[in-house]
C-alpha cells in the first residue's frame, strides 16, 4: 500500500441512500476507501430543517465533529447543543447523539479511532 491515499469526498459512496434516508441527508464514510488502519472519517450533509433519521452511540469510539458549514443542533442524551460553522465537538463513546440542521442545512466532518462494528443505531432516540 502507498504511503498516502487521496480521494475527493464526492467519490465516496453516499450510504444514506442505502439506508433509505437520502431525502434527509448524505453520509459518506471514507476509512475503507482511503485504506485507513486506525482512523475513521465521515462527511455528512443534512438537508435544511431536517433531522437525522436515527441516532447512534459507540461502545469504544470517541468522535470529534467539525461543522464545515451551516448550523443546527446536536442532541446528546438529554442535552441539546446549538452548532454553527467552525464549531468542534468531542463526544464520548457511550453518549447517544443525533444531528438536526437549521434553515441553511448542516455540513460536518466526523473523525475518530477506527473501531469496526462499534456503532449502535438508535431508532427511537430523539423521537418526536
Amino acid at each position: 500500500m502507498p504511503d498516502y491515499t487521496k480521494k475527493n469526498v464526492s467519490e465516496l459512496e453516499d450510504q444514506a441512500v442505502g439506508f433509505g434516508v437520502g431525502e434527509i441527508q448524505e453520509a459518506r464514510f471514507g476509512a475503507k476507501e482511503l485504506g485507513c488502519e486506525r482512523t475513521g472519517f465521515g462527511h455528512q450533509r443534512i438537508k435544511p430543517n431536517k433531522r437525522q433519521a436515527f441516532g447512534h452511540r459507540h461502545q469504544d469510539a470517541e468522535e470529534v465533529y467539525f461543522v464545515v458549514s451551516g448550523s443546527g443542533s446536536l442532541q446528546m442524551d438529554d442535552e441539546n447543543v446549538e452548532l454553527a460553522a467552525k464549531d468542534v465537538v468531542r463526544v464520548a463513546p457511550d453518549v447517544a447523539r443525533r444531528f438536526e440542521a437549521g434553515p441553511e442545512g448542516l455540513e460536518l466532518l466526523a473523525f475518530g479511532a477506527l473501531h469496526e462494528g462499534d456503532g449502535e443505531i438508535l431508532q427511537e432516540f430523539w423521537a418526536e
